[in-house]
């Protein structure tokens, strides 16, 4: 996202079909130099195999900006609802949503 000066607003148009939504409980996140690419996929429990869902490509930039805002609305969220609790997840990995860094 771009800093905007006061007064200037970005109009966003949202689809009925997008708005719709896509559910996903795994994200595989694999970057390059100059790209993250972010797939989002439905596992369902007793089928073997899963597609993709949907793939975000984002600059190391809006990368870093997503992290913070996911941080922000995370920390907003606890505060509102009480702390997230991720049962038996071993420190430092966090399946099915943290993903697999690859270069």
């Amino acid at each position: 996202m771009e800093n905007f000066k006061e007064g200037n607003q970005i109009q966003i148009e949202l689809s009925e079909e997008i708005a719709q939504g896509t559910y996903s409980n795994l994200a595989i996140i694999s970057h390059s130099s100059s790209e993250f690419v972010v797939d989002f996929i439905r596992v369902v429990p007793g089928v073997p195999k899963a597609k993709v869902k949907s793939r975000i490509i984002l600059t190391p930039e809006h990368a870093k900006r997503l992290l913070f805002a996911l941080k922000e609305n995370v920390e907003k969220f606890e505060r509102m609802n009480g702390a997230i609790k991720l049962e038996n997840e071993p420190s430092g990995f966090f399946p099915p949503m943290g993903g697999i860094g690859q270069a």
